[in-house]
């Protein structure tokens, strides 16, 4: 997952993105609201999380302005204060949970997951398409009752795909939720992931789970009640190089 980190001040980012970091997420760090609110203009995250406490635009403000600009990613104010009113004007403005500082690292985990998972349309945290199950806690991917073995980047692929399910997902895409934009490897190493990953569902019974739209990137369909008698889904991925092999096995 993808997460927007918006705190000012240096040491409470730090310990922040440490816990983010620790449950497998690539996050990005904005200083100022300004700078956080340009970021979620621009680019495609899974949640914000922010300070309300923020030089020139507060948190409140920040999230105002992102839903008046029609950004409906989940938003999640962070605050040190207790009074009431400031949490009335977050949710008010669009905020979809405020969380107070100091928070255990657990909890704060927690919600996130379940506010990703909500704007998504679920509500436990096993995601169920048809015959598909992935849990978002504990990593575990089964169809049909089979377990699906995945390696950390393909399990992000596949968690990806089935929260976004039924819309077509770009190279682009893809790298920027695996890789944060930042030591990119070649696009390649997509089509050899999820030609991996479309393989090992295929293997447990759901051939035909991922889409390729040709020219514009891989969907996720509703996968149906497994059936060994079905065919086998026919792989047309260019073959990978030794180099995004290697990639892929990370």
């Amino acid at each position: 997952m993808r997460l927007l980190l918006i705190e000012a001040e240096a040491l409470a980012a730090r310990q922040t993105m440490h816990v983010l970091k620790a449950c497998r997420a690539i996050v990005e760090h904005a200083e100022s609201g300004e700078d956080g609110l340009d970021l979620a203009r621009h680019y495609d995250y899974d949640l914000v999380l922010l300070d309300h406490a923020l030089p020139g635009l507060d948190g409140t403000e920040v999230v105002r302005r992102m839903r008046a600009a029609g950004i409906n990613t989940p938003a999640v104010v962070m605050t040190a204060q207790s009074q009431a009113d400031i949490n009335v004007r977050a949710f008010q403005a669009g905020a979809d949970d405020v969380i107070r500082k100091p928070f255990d690292p657990a909890e704060l985990q927690a919600r996130l997951q379940a506010i990703m998972r909500r704007s998504r349309g679920y509500s436990q945290p096993t995601l169920v398409l048809g015959s598909l199950q992935l849990n978002l806690d504990s990593r575990e991917v089964f169809v049909g009752g089979t377990s699906v073995r995945l390696t950390g980047k393909e399990y992000a692929v596949l968690r990806l795909l089935v929260l976004r399910k039924g819309m077509v997902l770009t190279k682009d895409m893809f790298l920027d939720h695996l890789y944060g934009g930042t030591g990119e490897p070649d696009s390649k190493i997509i089509d050899l992931l999820v030609s991996r990953v479309r393989k090992k569902l295929a293997d447990a019974g759901a051939p035909d789970a991922i889409s390729t739209v040709w020219g514009h990137g891989h969907m996720m369909r509703a996968v149906a009640v497994p059936s060994r008698a079905s065919a086998p889904a026919t792989d047309l991925t260019v073959r990978p190089t030794a180099a995004a092999r290697k990639l892929a096995a990370a």
